[in-house]
């Protein structure tokens, strides 16, 4: 019995290795900002925790909590994971209790807060069971106390306040700011151009190399097996012949 030939690997697994590869250096795998100061990952996100001199802290207005973030968003709160997240590593940042900023306004459109941006509030914590309308719409900020991870409506022109917090989506921190939006289709066009690229260079290889392999055909990887054997025409007739013969 002839022995079995060895199946030729599928360029499709190197195909995929070289993809992931394209990506990463292409930056989409989600890095946070690089500019010097200190960002701390989660989920999509990316936290720069603002903080004075080592043994101060300094209180800023809200327009003033926005200059520091230079142009990065203020915090916002999505999740009880993220509103956790901003509890649990004050302490590490700042000593005492702060207040801390959020990037809340609220919206005479839709008489509604929203976060900036026009992106709807979803996740809330207020202090007390419903949002508090004691302030004009117009000079309605927020801040989140550190120690308990409540929400608390203050003034945006009279209040100070000694906590910000910046944050960043990931993905976009990896582009400039003036071309992000605009390079989600040239990066897509890049990625594919890379695979079609890739896969012809496998493929070429791959040809080359079972052209090249002695006792083997570019068919090799591919093995037949007919429904039933059909017997040779000769034996074909012997064996009817035999069964003749055979009948009394």
């Amino acid at each position: 019995m002839e022995p079995r030939r060895r199946k030729a690997r599928s360029p499709s697994v190197l195909c995929c290795v070289f993809v992931l590869w394209t990506q990463l250096q292409l930056g989409l795998s989600g890095d946070c900002p690089a500019d010097g100061r200190t960002w701390i990952p989660l989920g999509h996100k990316c936290y720069h925790f603002v903080h004075g001199e080592e043994d101060q802290i300094k209180s800023y207005t809200f327009e003033r909590a926005k200059s520091l973030c230079q142009h990065y968003d203020l915090l916002s709160i999505e999740s009880p994971e993220e509103n956790d997240f901003v509890v649990n590593y004050s302490p590490k940042v700042w000593k005492g209790a702060v207040n801390v900023w959020l990037a809340m306004y609220y919206d005479t459109d839709s008489d509604d807060m929203r976060w900036h941006g026009q992106i709807p509030v979803h996740f809330t914590n207020w202090e007390s069971s419903s949002f508090p309308t004691d302030l004009m719409p117009l000079d309605t900020c927020v801040t989140l106390h550190s120690k308990t991870g409540k929400w608390e409506n203050v003034s945006c022109l009279e209040e100070v306040e000694n906590g910000v917090v910046c944050e960043t989506h990931q993905f976009e921190s990896c582009f400039e700011e003036e071309v992000s939006a605009k390079s989600s289709p040239l990066m897509s066009a890049l990625v594919i151009l890379s695979v079609v690229a890739i896969v012809g260079v496998s493929a070429v290889v791959w040809f080359l190399h079972q052209r090249h392999n002695q006792g083997s055909t570019i068919f090799t990887p591919f093995e037949y097996h007919p429904p039933f054997r059909v017997l040779e025409t000769d034996r074909s007739c012997l064996v009817e012949s035999e069964e003749t013969d055979s009948v009394p």
